[in-house]
């Protein structure tokens, strides 16, 4: 009787053991994943403030207190050009600019010139439906930035457009160069970053918007009123004549009276002429 007894016990206590064998390995699971979903959260949370940084830095169409002027949503094609903060002219005073094709073109008119001057002074007139903004042009610190920007020009591309983004909280420019009026349209092609050190962006600055670094595609923003923004954005002209245009239409505000989005008063660029000066 004293070894089935025994036997019994041995039999319960193995049970038992099993049991909190089992229990623990269930507390050990628990544990785990908890420890998963907390982690998740955290790169969640993380991601979350990543996410936002990025609307309010390098943009998108729902940015909202202090957008930074950039293209939504175009995807950047890849490779990405890198940039190219002092290009080196030849004897002739020539630079060789990268284009890269990528993407959809908004209007297809082909790719810039691979050879873009630093001399001479350049000056575009460009005729709205508001009235004509003058700018000089900076190729001698953006060869490649205007000659995008003038080869865009001649051959039409820009004509007929509207300035689809005005923003009047945080920031203050008006944005222009797409086609497609929707924030998302490019040439079909993106190029590198110039004139970026030192950059500061008061009123009257022309520069480029992009979704990153070195995407410049056709995009562009006039500053109406001293704005703050990292040195992220190309500058390559200074309007000289018609300022007070894009100052009236930002004092009408935008569509939607939210700080930034379509203007109310509607901007049409009907074209935009070059011509050495």
């Amino acid at each position: 009787m004293a070894g089935k007894q025994e036997r019994q016990r041995r039999l319960a206590r193995e049970r038992y053991q099993r049991r909190m064998a089992r229990e623990a390995e269930r507390q050990h699971r628990t544990r785990r994943i908890t420890q998963w979903v907390s982690g998740g959260l955290v790169v969640l949370v993380v991601a979350g403030v990543v996410a936002f940084t990025a609307v309010h830095l390098s943009g998108g169409k729902s940015a909202a207190s202090t957008p930074s002027p950039s293209p939504s949503g175009s995807v950047p094609p890849s490779p990405s050009p890198a940039a190219s903060p002092s290009p080196t002219p030849n004897a002739a005073g020539l630079v060789r600019c990268s284009y890269v094709p990528g993407g959809q073109a908004a209007r297809n008119v082909g790719v810039p010139p691979r050879m873009a001057s630093v001399k001479g002074t350049y000056q575009a007139t460009v005729k709205t439906n508001r009235g004509p903004i003058v700018i000089n042009l900076l190729n001698a610190k953006a060869p490649c930035t205007v000659n995008s920007f003038a080869y865009l020009a001649t051959k039409k591309y820009f004509s007929n457009t509207h300035c689809h983004r005005l923003t009047t909280s945080g920031i203050y420019v008006l944005q222009c160069g797409d086609p497609t009026g929707t924030g998302t349209g490019g040439p079909g092609y993106t190029f590198a970053d110039e004139n970026l050190t030192g950059a500061t962006y008061p009123a009257a600055t022309v520069a480029m918007a992009n979704t990153g670094p070195s995407t410049n595609g056709s995009q562009f923003f006039l500053v109406y009123k001293d704005t703050s923004l990292p040195p992220s954005y190309t500058p390559f002209g200074t309007i000289v004549s018609g300022l007070d245009v894009i100052k009236k239409v930002a004092a009408a505000g935008t569509a939607s009276g939210n700080g930034d989005g379509p203007p109310k008063e509607k901007v049409v660029i009907e074209s935009i002429t070059i011509k050495k000066t």
